[in-house]
């Protein structure tokens, strides 16, 4: 299909390099990977060596402190930009509001593409369309899959939250289990509820769901202790995340309960704990590749105007299970921070 004849072909024209990017200041760290410089490689651009104009991107998420699953999504995103000759701006915060704030200082600076996650879509709606009248193109990723075509977007990389749930409370019924207690660390976050309600979907058993401050891991691990401790029957904990999988197995010994527990998404850490049987299983949802594609989408179609799904469907990053069957070939990348 002709991109022109595209209803948001018009809308995000690609934008032409600015020569002050190089001072472009965002809240959150700048990439120090940047790009190769052209002279590394050969001029040929499809061999992943590119010498097109440089290109300030940022990416914008709702990452918490400390929350190391986004590690692994800026690692792919400074991959990408190193080989496309992209300067990689990054800032996060897990308010909406805040999070709006960098995408306006984005606009601002007059960056040349914006990756954004979109976990509270309404609160970022007036910001997005301000990037599209400046002409800046925006894809999403991670979060926000069920909203990034209202919201106009170009592209979206990341998981089906509903899909990935339903795949788990299936895998709940195939391992015996009756009652979870699903932990969401961020309330309102619509990707975390879709997932719990994906589980809920498709399981057999009782699903309790839990909010927790995810922000306060001392005050997740006392909630979850204490909710062990008031029903036993709870023969599973389901975390949304890495770091808490592994804070519920601390408060599994605490309560003395016989609950095991699984989660969404990985980390090396997680890796340990399912080869040494403290985690069950894990979903990983591939965010190292979700980064990757975003800023590569973004400098695809500045260069070639592509687009991928054609702007009408996401590409899915998972979801994939992630047990004692696949665990150390997983581990091999999971050591190096890319899985």
């Amino acid at each position: 299909m002709d991109r022109s004849s595209h209803p948001r072909s018009r809308r995000f024209a690609p934008v032409v390099a600015v020569a002050a990017a190089a001072a472009l200041t965002l809240a959150g760290c700048s990439s120090s990977s940047g790009g190769k410089k052209s002279e590394e490689g050969a001029a040929n651009a499809s061999a992943g060596k590119a010498t097109t104009p440089r290109m300030t991107v940022a990416l914008v998420t709702h990452q918490a402190p400390g929350d190391t699953f986004w590690d692994t999504v800026r690692k792919g995103a400074e991959a990408a930009a190193a080989k496309d000759n992209i300067k990689l701006v990054y800032s996060a915060d897990p308010n909406a509001g805040n999070q709006a704030n960098l995408v306006q200082n984005a606009i601002d600076q007059k960056v040349d593409g914006i990756a954004v996650t979109l976990a509270k879509p309404d609160a970022l709606k007036g910001v997005i369309g301000k990037a599209e009248k400046a002409g800046i193109p925006v894809v999403g990723l991670n979060s926000g899959l069920s909203d990034w075509k209202k919201l106009n977007l170009l592209e979206f990389f990341g998981q089906d939250e509903s899909v990935a749930g339903e795949a788990f409370g299936k895998k709940l019924n195939e391992v015996g289990a009756k009652k979870v207690l699903c932990v969401m660390q961020e309330q309102g976050n619509v990707g975390l509820t879709q997932r719990c309600d994906g589980v809920a979907k498709t399981f057999e058993g009782k699903v309790d769901p839990q909010n927790v401050n995810g922000t306060d891991m001392p005050s997740v691990k006392s909630t979850i202790t204490a909710k062990l401790k008031q029903d036993p029957s709870i023969d599973y904990v389901v975390t949304l995340g890495a770091p808490f999988a592994l804070t519920a197995v601390q408060s599994v010994s605490d309560a003395g309960s016989k609950a095991k527990v699984a989660t969404f998404d990985l980390n090396k850490d997680l890796i340990k704990a399912i080869k040494n049987d403290s985690i069950q299983f894990a979903v990983d949802q591939q965010p190292y590749l979700q980064g990757y594609l975003a800023v590569d989408g973004l400098w695809l179609y500045k260069n070639n105007g592509n687009y991928s799904g054609g702007g009408e469907q996401p590409v899915l990053t998972g979801p994939a299970f992630v047990d004692k069957s696949n665990v150390d070939k997983i581990g091999e990348f999971a050591a190096k921070g890319t899985r």
